[in-house]
C-alpha cells in the first residue's frame, strides 16, 4: 500500500520486457532505462546536426551550387529526414515494435554515415577545389559523384525514419501513467529530453563546425560517424532495463476501417444512448494490454462505425467505440499539426540562409575565425537556458496561479513559440536591412565581398529561435505524443517530425517561388548568389506575415481542440495535491511581531 493505493509489482500500462513477460517496476523502466536513452540522444544529435548545420557550406564550396539551389537541396534533405519518421512508426507499431525497429534502422543510419564520410574524403567523388567567389564558374560536380553523396544522405535518411519517431517514445515508455509518481517524472521527460538533443547539437555547432571550416571535411564527417556508433553501443547497452509496448497492428488500417465504415453507414441513424453502440468487453482489452476508451461527441460522424445494424457484426462494417475514439484522437490533432507548419519553416532557416549571411560578415576575433554555422550554438545555449528556467521557474510560478500540473497547457505552450517566431522574422528583416545599408555605403553591392559588421549581429535572431524551440518544439513533441491513443503513440510523435519535414519543403517552395517571381520582367531578384544586391529583408518580411497569418489560424484551431481523457487518474492525483499544497500555504498563519 502507498498513500492508499494498491501498489503492484508489475507495471499497470501494458508494458513488458523484450521477452515479452510483465514488466517488472522496481527492476525496469524510470530514469534508470531512461538515461541510456538520453545519453543515446546527445551523441546521435551530435552526428546529425554535424553533418545538417555546415551542410549548405559543403554544396557551395565544394559541390560548387548556387544560393537558392543549396539551400533548396538543404531543405529537401531535412524534409526527407522528418517525413521518413512515418514509415518508422508505422513499422514499429504495426510490425516489429519501437526497440527492432529502432535497432535495424540504427544500422542503416550508420551505414548512410559511413558512405557520407567516404564520399567528402576521396578525391575522386569531389569535383577539383575553386576560389572563385562565384561559384556558378566553377567546375560542377560529376553524375557519379553527385550520386555517391546524395545516396549517402538519403540512405542516413532511410535510417533516421526508423529511430526518430521511436527513441523518444521508447524513453517516454520508461514511465507508468497508472503512477503518479511516475506520471509527475514523464511530465518532465520531454523538457529533459530537448535539453540532451541540444547538448548534442552545441558540441556539433561549435567543434565539429570548426573542424569542418579549418581542419578538413574527412575529420569533420569523421568524428559524427564516430558518434553515432557510439551513441547505438550506448543504447544497446541498456537493453536490459527497458520497458516494451507489443505491436498492436497497423494504425492506417484501423483508422481507414473507421472512416470507411462511417461513410458506408451515413444514412444510419445515432443512438442517442452511447452505450448502444458496439464495444469489446473489458477482459478483451485487458488480455491486450491495452486501455478501453468511452464514446466522445466529437466528430459524431465517425460514431457510426459502431451502430449495429441488425445482425451484422462484420469488421468491415462495425468497428468498436475504442477503435473509433483512436481514430478521432489522431484526426483532431490534424489541424494542429497544420498550424505547425510554417514556424517549421523558419526553423529551416538556421542552416539556410541564416548561416549564408554569416559567410558575408566579418568573423574574426584576433587570429581565429568564427564558422558561420557556429552561431548555431546560441540557438543551443538559448534552448538550454530556456527549458532549464521554464521546468525549474516557470512552471512553478504558473502552477501556482492555474493548478495545472503542466503549470500552462500545451497548446497555450506552443502559441507562445509561434508568437516567438513572428518575432524573429522581423528582427532577422531588420538585421538584414541594416547589413546591405552598410555594405552600400562602403561600395561592396557589386563586389559581393565581406560587408564590415561582426557576424555577432546575427546573435538575435539565433537566440530567440533557441527560445522559441523551447516552448514551441518542446510542446509540440509532447503534445503528439501526449494526445496520440496508446497504441498509436509512435505515429503520434512522427507527426511533430512530419510538422518539420513540410516545414523543410515548404521553406523550398516558397524560396523557389520568391527567387523566381522576383526576377520575372527583368527584376534583379529579391535571392542571389550575391547576398549584397539580394534582399532578404523582403523575403522575411514576407516570412513574418506568413507567421502572423498562421498564428490567427493556430488561435482558430486551437480554441476548437478538446484533449483527450486520460487514461489514468495519475494526473487529477497530482492536480489535487496542488490544490492541497496551495491550501495548505493560504492557511498559513504569519504571527505579528
Amino acid at each position: 500500500m502507498e498513500e492508499g493505493r494498491v501498489v503492484s509489482e508489475y507495471t499497470q500500462d501494458g508494458s513488458v520486457d523484450l521477452k515479452g513477460k510483465p514488466a517488472h517496476k522496481s527492476k525496469t523502466g524510470g530514469w534508470k532505462a531512461c538515461s541510456f536513452v538520453v545519453v543515446y540522444e546527445i551523441f546521435e544529435r551530435m552526428a546529425y546536426y554535424g553533418i545538417s548545420s555546415n551542410l549548405i557550406l559543403y554544396l557551395t564550396t565544394k559541390l560548387h551550387q548556387g544560393v537558392v539551389s543549396s539551400s533548396n537541396n538543404v531543405t529537401n534533405w531535412a524534409g526527407t529526414i522528418w517525413i521518413t519518421p512515418i514509415l518508422g512508426a508505422y513499422i514499429a507499431d504495426a510490425k516489429l515494435g519501437r526497440y527492432w525497429t529502432f535497432v535495424i534502422a540504427s544500422v542503416v543510419y550508420l551505414l548512410g554515415m559511413c558512405l557520407l564520410t567516404l564520399s567528402v574524403s576521396l578525391p575522386s567523388l569531389k569535383p577539383p577545389q575553386c576560389h572563385e567567389i562565384n561559384v556558378t564558374k566553377c567546375e560542377k560536380a560529376s553524375t557519379l559523384q553527385l550520386a555517391v553523396f546524395y545516396g549517402a544522405l538519403y540512405t542516413l535518411a532511410v535510417g533516421t525514419g526508423g529511430t526518430k519517431p521511436n527513441i523518444s517514445t521508447i524513453g517516454a515508455d520508461q514511465f507508468d501513467d497508472f503512477d503518479p509518481k511516475e506520471k509527475r517524472h514523464k511530465l518532465s521527460f520531454f523538457n529533459w529530453w530537448m535539453f540532451s538533443i541540444f547538448i548534442g547539437t552545441l558540441f556539433a555547432n561549435s567543434v565539429l563546425v570548426y573542424v569542418q571550416d579549418n581542419v578538413g571535411w574527412t575529420l569533420g564527417y569523421g568524428l559524427p560517424t564516430l558518434g553515432l556508433a557510439i551513441s547505438i553501443i550506448i543504447f544497446l547497452a541498456g537493453t536490459p532495463f527497458y520497458r516494451h509496448r507489443l505491436p498492436t497492428g497497423s494504425p492506417f488500417t484501423r483508422m481507414a476501417k473507421v472512416i470507411v465504415a462511417a461513410i458506408r453507414k451515413w444514412k444510419v441513424p445515432l443512438p442517442s444512448d452511447p452505450k448502444e453502440l458496439y464495444e469489446l468487453d473489458l477482459e478483451e482489452y485487458a488480455k491486450q494490454g491495452k486501455v478501453r476508451i468511452d464514446s466522445t461527441p466529437t466528430l459524431r460522424f465517425l460514431n457510426k462505425a459502431c451502430v449495429k445494424t441488425g445482425t451484422c457484426t462484420n469488421a468491415g462494417v462495425l468497428c468498436p467505440v475504442t477503435q473509433v475514439e483512436e481514430t478521432k484522437q489522431m484526426l483532431r490533432m490534424i489541424p494542429i499539426l497544420i498550424a505547425t507548419f510554417i514556424p517549421s519553416t523558419m526553423v529551416a532557416q538556421i542552416s539556410t540562409l541564416f548561416v549564408k549571411q554569416g559567410t558575408t560578415l566579418d568573423r574574426g576575433i584576433g587570429n581565429f575565425n568564427i564558422p558561420p554555422a557556429s552561431l548555431g550554438t546560441f540557438v543551443t545555449l538559448s534552448m538550454l537556458v530556456s527549458v532549464v528556467l521554464y521546468d525549474r521557474f516557470f512552471v512553478k510560478i504558473m502552477q501556482r496561479l492555474t493548478k495545472n500540473p503542466r503549470g500552462i497547457t500545451l497548446l497555450q505552450r506552443m502559441g507562445i513559440g509561434v508568437i516567438i517566431h513572428i518575432v524573429i522574422m522581423v528582427v532577422a528583416a531588420l538585421t538584414e536591412r541594416y547589413r546591405l545599408s552598410v555594405a552600400k555605403q562602403h561600395g561592396l553591392v557589386e563586389s559581393g565581398k565581406q560587408v564590415p559588421l561582426s557576424i555577432f549581429i546575427l546573435l538575435p535572431q539565433f537566440i530567440l529561435m533557441g527560445t522559441a524551440d523551447a516552448f514551441l518544439e518542446v510542446a509540440k513533441i509532447e503534445f503528439f505524443f501526449d494526445q496520440a491513443p496508446e497504441s498509436m503513440k509512435s505515429l503520434g510523435t512522427s507527426y511533430s517530425m512530419t510538422s518539420l519535414g513540410i516545414g523543410n519543403f515548404l521553406s523550398t517552395f516558397v524560396l523557389s517561388t520568391v527567387s523566381h517571381v522576383t526576377k520575372e520582367h527583368g527584376h534583379q531578384g529579391w535571392v542571389l548568389n550575391n547576398l549584397n544586391a539580394s534582399h532578404l529583408d523582403y523575403y522575411y518580411i514576407l516570412l513574418a506575415i506568413l507567421n502572423f497569418l498562421n498564428f490567427i489560424f493556430f488561435i482558430i484551431v486551437s480554441k476548437f481542440y478538446v484533449y483527450r481523457a486520460e487514461v489514468s487518474d495519475s494526473i487529477k492525483v497530482l492536480g489535487e495535491e496542488l490544490k492541497e499544497r496551495s491550501v495548505i500555504v493560504s492557511n498559513q498563519v504569519i504571527p505579528k511581531d
